[in-house]
């Protein structure tokens, strides 16, 4: 089974995506990566998912990537004496350290850490950014504000703070736990939540080694600060619009997200687009326009992936809302409109081996028109650098390794197949051969343009473009 696009769709399973029929329609109507949220559902939720979408990968004979989303650290305040307060704005209004329940002049704050880093003048946003209140002082024990935006106020809901750096780590107790689960089962992926500067990502990396790729979730100001040096760290990165779009002005969020696209492309890493694409979706079997142009901006921009969450894993209509994604994206990618952009937005190759090769190859595919374009990959790095050139002809990746199989289901452009490893070059364009042909991407007499690293399986060393025609029964 190939797919007739290039950029993937992440769905997020959940209890109306549960079943093996779902998990397996959904899988069929284009879902391309699988994301089991942490922040959802238990340990056995999470299992059962697994096995079932290994159990479809066997039916279907494609790797499929697993992404596993930790919670991240998450603020909340306490609990109300009566379970909700009404604030006015212009009122004052106390966030403390007191565990006892709150009423409508204060509550308590049940993380010490940040009392000493708002400062006066700052804001926070609660209830996904619903009330504002404005910091009018702190003395490490009280945090005494004045409401901006008033409105109803229940127990433990959301609290944001834009104008800081704050002192938590990225991975909760919570999110050790998960992600030591998570690794166990074997998913591809790890999400790791709020990122605010690279060490949170080289923390999480430490623990993780190499039995998953790193995805950076950006949803913190503070993240933009740092943006080169996060993306560079990380494997992937996800435009995290909803928490982003509650500590960023609305209006800043769609300029935000072009450059955080073009600095994943200058450095040759994916990036996913997620959060309220096909929200409507959730309750109604049809997107609204806007939806849809929100999805096709995304793709027209040059995404790696775009994403759903309520959509597929709690949504009436979870198998309408990826046939919808599905449909959007494949309309763009036929539009020249699309080509025209993503070749304007190409970025100029890095001065290393592999991004000449890569780059080399971009033009080889164009010149001759070849039917695909094959990359060889032990640790996936060759299919990497060819996605971020963006070919005209699809990548279509070969790898021994499962693991690196399943982890390139995320990256565009790319239809990963696994083989034996090759040996010397006779043996790799033969394999490209038959593998062309098999997946259906070329019949007899189409050429196409296959790069790898010698010597083959290791890591990093893109350095061999070879042409080849098809021939029959080759």
């Amino acid at each position: 089974m190939r797919r007739q696009r290039k950029a993937k769709i992440v769905a997020t399973l959940g209890p109306a995506s549960s079943t093996q029929e779902m998990i397996q329609a959904l899988f069929e109507a284009g879902a391309d990566i699988f994301r089991f949220n942490f922040s959802h559902g238990t340990h056995a939720d999470h299992q059962e998912r697994y096995r079932i979408v290994r159990e479809v990968e066997q039916t279907v004979g494609r790797p499929i990537a697993i992404l596993a989303d930790l919670q991240g650290p998450k603020l909340r305040i306490g609990q109300f004496v009566d379970g909700k307060v009404t604030l006015v704005a212009g009122q004052e209004f106390t966030l403390d350290r007191d565990s006892t329940a709150g009423n409508s002049d204060r509550v308590c704050l049940p993380h010490p850490e940040l009392f000493e880093v708002i400062a006066a003048g700052q804001s926070l946003l609660l209830d996904d950014g619903k009330l504002r209140l404005q910091v009018q002082d702190s003395d490490g024990q009280k945090i005494r504000t004045r409401v901006v935006n008033g409105g109803a106020l229940s127990d433990r809901k959301g609290v944001n703070v834009p104008d800081a750096v704050l002192p938590i780590p990225a991975l909760t107790e919570k999110d050790k736990r998960d992600l030591a689960f998570a690794l166990d089962l074997g998913v591809d992926w790890v999400a790791l939540s709020f990122v605010q500067r690279p060490e949170d990502v080289l923390e999480a990396k430490a623990l993780i080694g190499d039995r998953a790729w790193v995805l950076s979730k950006l949803e913190k100001p503070a993240a933009l600060d740092q943006l080169d040096a996060i993306v560079q760290v990380s494997d992937a990165i996800m435009v995290a619009r909803g928490d982003l779009g509650v500590e960023l002005p609305p209006e800043r969020v769609p300029g935000v997200q072009k450059r955080i696209l073009r600095v994943c492309r200058q450095q040759g890493k994916p990036v996913v687009i997620a959060t309220q694409m096909l929200e409507s979706m959730i309750t109604m079997p049809v997107p609204t326009r806007a939806e849809a142009s929100d999805v096709a901006s995304a793709i027209y921009d040059g995404s790696d992936a775009v994403m759903l969450s309520a959509e597929s894993a709690s949504g009436a209509y979870p198998l309408e809302a990826v046939e919808m994604m599905n449909r959007i994206i494949a309309e763009v990618e036929q539009d020249p409109l699309y080509r025209n952009l993503l070749d304007a937005q190409h970025e100029t190759p890095l001065p290393n081996q592999s991004d000449a090769i890569c780059s080399a190859l971009r033009d080889v595919t164009r010149i001759i028109g070849a039917k695909a374009t094959v990359t060889y990959t032990s640790s996936g790095h060759t299919s990497l650098r060819a996605a971020r050139e963006r070919p005209i002809a699809p990548i279509v990746s070969i790898t021994p390794k499962l693991a690196t199989a399943r982890r390139l289901a995320m990256v565009w452009g790319v239809h990963s197949t696994i083989s034996d490893q090759v040996h010397n070059e006779s043996e790799m364009v033969k394999a490209a051969c038959e593998t062309v042909v098999k997946e259906g991407f070329a019949v007899a007499g189409d050429q196409i343009a296959i790069t790898a690293g010698m010597p083959f399986g290791q890591p990093g060393s893109t350095n061999l473009l070879r042409l080849a025609e098809i021939w029959p029964n080759k």
